[in-house]
């Protein structure tokens, strides 16, 4: 990492009340890298990324994102410099179409021609959703709805793009899948990557480097080839 990291996320401590939840966390993220972030429940995968993204505030510590600080910005401000976030549990509006949801991701673009051709570019990544365009969201599969949340944030012509669980409540099946259309979007797209995922496997398969959380703690870090050797991560997380 010797340029300078795209995202970079300096002595972060957050807390729920008296609870903390991450304590002085640091971490750089390079621009055009896949990058994960492990642990278990309660960890503090989840804070960090609504930390990062505007959701909460926190106690202590500094976010720069492109050089900018961006610690104390509201969420749309975030956005707007092209950081999205993909929510755990995909967060897609139930009641609203396929089309309406990738609307709503859209809100900040005032070029029509551009939104449109960011349309094209979701439905070549994931077909799936021009096929179910104007059905309930809702009613849609946990894999479908993954996409279709993926496809939402991708509508604001993200640069940085952080997803929260992406394997999570999907049918094995198609978690094989996304994660290969994680990788396309990386590649093709350019757009780096914060990846919070329990499926440690699949997680190191595709990044370059990875951080370890415990806690709120990093308790470890390296690239991703090295942490997948490693005899306590296997142990802890890798099923070794």
């Amino acid at each position: 990492m010797n340029a300078a990291p795209m995202l970079s996320v300096s002595q972060l401590s957050v807390s729920y009340g008296a609870i903390n939840a991450v304590c002085d966390l640091s971490l750089e993220i390079p621009q055009g890298g896949i990058v994960t972030l492990l642990g278990g429940n309660g960890a503090g995968k989840t804070t960090t990324l609504h930390t990062l993204s505007g959701l909460l505030r926190p106690k202590s510590g500094r976010v720069t994102f492109c050089g900018e600080d961006i610690t104390r910005l509201p969420p749309h401000q975030i956005v707007a410099r092209g950081l999205s976030h993909v929510p755990e549990g995909r967060m897609v509006f139930a009641n609203l179409s396929v089309a309406e949801n990738l609307a709503m991701g859209a809100f900040l673009q005032t070029d029509k021609a551009l939104v449109a051709e960011t349309r094209e570019h979701i439905f070549a990544l994931f077909p799936r959703l021009k096929e179910r365009l104007r059905q309930t969201a809702g009613t849609l599969s946990g894999g479908e709805q993954q996409m279709l949340a993926i496809g939402r944030a991708l509508m604001g012509c993200p640069k940085f793009l952080m997803l929260d669980e992406p394997s999570l409540g999907i049918a094995p099946r198609l978690i094989t899948t996304i994660f290969e259309k994680i990788v396309e979007i990386n590649r093709t797209q350019g757009i780096t990557i914060l990846l919070v995922e329990q499926n440690a496997n699949l997680a190191l398969e595709i990044s370059s480097y990875g951080y370890v959380l415990e806690t709120g703690h990093i308790v470890c870090q390296g690239p991703s080839r090295d942490l997948r050797q490693n005899p306590q991560l296997k142990a802890a997380y890798l099923g070794g």
